[in-house]
């Protein structure tokens, strides 16, 4: 099933830096609870069940025109902590069915951020502000267009960032595809 969401008054009045979302849910029972256990209880298992339903989401959406698959990279402390990234490991799978280049490493979390679904809303944009780096090994993605795979969207700052930095250094546009969305606040 393909979540849709019309844009509400602060989208339209300040459009987020990414072009569109695909959610293939809202974050409601029972996805939270399979997420919850891929993110935190180390079931890596989910990852390649979530990779199908994302693979329909796209098949069904309209977009079309991609040629990089990314991820939202982890700091390294987080990286260390969690042995893994979720979304890395939704995105390989993913990578292989819908047979699109999936660069990991495209970008880079240049510091250790708090966890945004710690913060309080109006706190989480400054949570992030610079948090990405675009490594001078990485600029292969001028004019192209970027799929950026992750696994929730609360409030949508980590994914705006992200897309910011990306279109900065010449991303032509970036479309997310997420597993679950947020109910909006």
């Amino acid at each position: 099933m393909t979540a849709t969401y019309a844009l509400c008054g602060t989208c339209l009045t300040h459009p987020p830096a990414f072009d569109h979302t695909i959610a293939v849910t809202d974050y409601v029972a029972p996805y939270n609870t399979l997420i919850h256990a891929l993110k935190f209880q180390h079931r890596l298992a989910l990852a390649p069940l979530f990779a199908q339903l994302l693979a329909q989401a796209w098949t069904q959406s309209k977009i079309k025109q991609v040629d990089i698959m990314t991820v939202i990279p982890l700091s390294a402390e987080r990286l260390i902590e969690r042995g893994f990234n979720q979304s890395l490991e939704i995105a390989k799978p993913l990578a292989k069915i819908l047979s699109i280049p999936l660069m990991p490493k495209l970008a880079i979390r240049s510091r250790h951020t708090q966890a945004q679904s710690s913060l309080a809303f109006h706190k989480r944009r400054d949570n992030l502000r610079g948090a990405f780096i675009i490594p001078t090994t990485s600029q292969t993605f001028k004019n192209k267009h970027i799929l950026v795979i992750d696994d929730v969207m609360t409030s949508g700052h980590t994914l705006n960032e992200f897309a910011a930095c990306l279109k900065r250094h010449g991303a032509a546009s970036v479309t997310n595809l997420i597993v679950a969305r947020t109910v909006a606040h």
